[in-house]
């Protein structure tokens, strides 16, 4: 007879061994191809959520990312991380651009996401304070790191998400606006993952190695999960919301993303010939990354688009809305 407490770790070992017989040998030739001299092309902060697989939905394999998990996805403002106040998010930032030479940074939030409702109940309950332990580490990391998310949903809530959020660019001199839901297709707390999703990427440029990187310019982008229908949304900002990745949209998201290179590129070509190094050697550096991210892109797609045109599962029609807000603007990389 197996102890139920046992359950959770004999699963473990019999998934090791499955692994042993199935994909051990396998792996060990990746880790021959990457062992010395592995060329990762994105950083991926998603959360810790048991039912986030970042690997599985963008197909992604040995060597191909740095990957950090937290509750919340969250990164911490640079503000908030001194001397005295360390943390990892931004030692892997650091470890990943400026290192490594990572030029990709993807922020993945998700539907349902336990941190962030745990966030609006903080926020919003007011029975909640009087039940709260004395001392809660998640409540803590959440409450200090949220606190921004918070501030923002506020403001769109009152608008009733009919106006923009309004998000820093990487050179901070502007900003680019942000559409989450205005078609009401998720709920309150979807609505706060999809903001709190957005603002980690403002929180991203708030590093001064990631924005005056020498090595040029580093993109950010924003996923975001349904964990109901499997679908990616990714954030376009020429239609400045999220969108289904897709067979219809993903031709538009891929043209965003090589316009959004082709600037980076044009800009540090210029940089080089001011400071008489080779342009097409700086070009030649950032081909391959570049060429990743797009393959990241068509992955999300290709594994994740689960549901009929036509579904509704868990209330989300997939009908493109006529209300999703469009522009003219050049939509400029963060």
């Amino acid at each position: 007879m197996v102890v139920k407490g046992s359950v959770g770790i004999n699963k473990v070992l019999h998934g090791i061994m499955k692994y042993r017989m199935n994909e051990q040998r396998n792996m060990v030739e990746q880790f021959k191809k990457v062992r010395d001299n592995p060329v990762p092309t994105a950083v991926f902060v998603t959360c810790v959520d048991s039912r986030m697989l970042p690997t599985r939905f963008t197909q992604t394999n040995v060597g191909d990312m740095f990957i950090i998990r937290n509750a919340g996805n969250l990164v911490p403002h640079s503000s908030l991380v001194s001397v005295n106040s360390t943390a990892t998010e931004p030692a892997v930032l650091e470890l990943a651009c400026v290192m490594n030479q990572v030029k990709h940074v993807v922020i993945c939030g998700h539907s349902d996401c336990k941190a962030v409702n745990l966030l609006y109940d903080i926020h919003t309950d007011p029975t909640y304070q009087s039940s709260a332990p004395s001392f809660s580490p998640l409540r803590n990391w959440v409450t200090v790191h949220g606190k921004r998310t918070m501030e923002e949903f506020a403001k769109l809530e009152q608008a009733q998400f009919r106006r923009p959020l309004m998000l820093n660019k990487l050179n901070k001199n502007s900003k680019f606006p942000a559409y989450v839901d205005v078609d009401e297709k998720f709920s309150v707390t979807d609505k706060l993952s999809m903001v709190n999703t957005l603002m980690q990427m403002e929180n991203v440029t708030s590093y001064p190695f990631m924005r005056g990187h020498k090595n040029g310019r580093i993109h950010i982008h924003a996923f975001w999960f349904d964990i109901y229908t499997g679908e990616i949304h990714c954030f376009s900002r020429k239609e400045q919301t999220f969108m289904i990745t897709n067979e219809e949209t993903l031709p538009l998201l891929q043209a965003e993303l090589d316009e959004m290179i082709e600037r980076g590129n044009l800009k540090r070509m210029q940089a080089a010939k001011k400071n008489s190094s080779s342009p097409q050697s700086i070009l030649d550096q950032t081909q391959t990354s570049d060429q990743a991210m797009k393959d990241i892109v068509s992955e999300v797609k290709r594994s994740f688009s689960t549901c009929a045109q036509d579904c509704t599962h868990g209330g989300h029609s997939q009908k493109k809305s006529e209300a999703s807000p469009t522009s003219s603007s050049e939509g400029s990389t963060v």
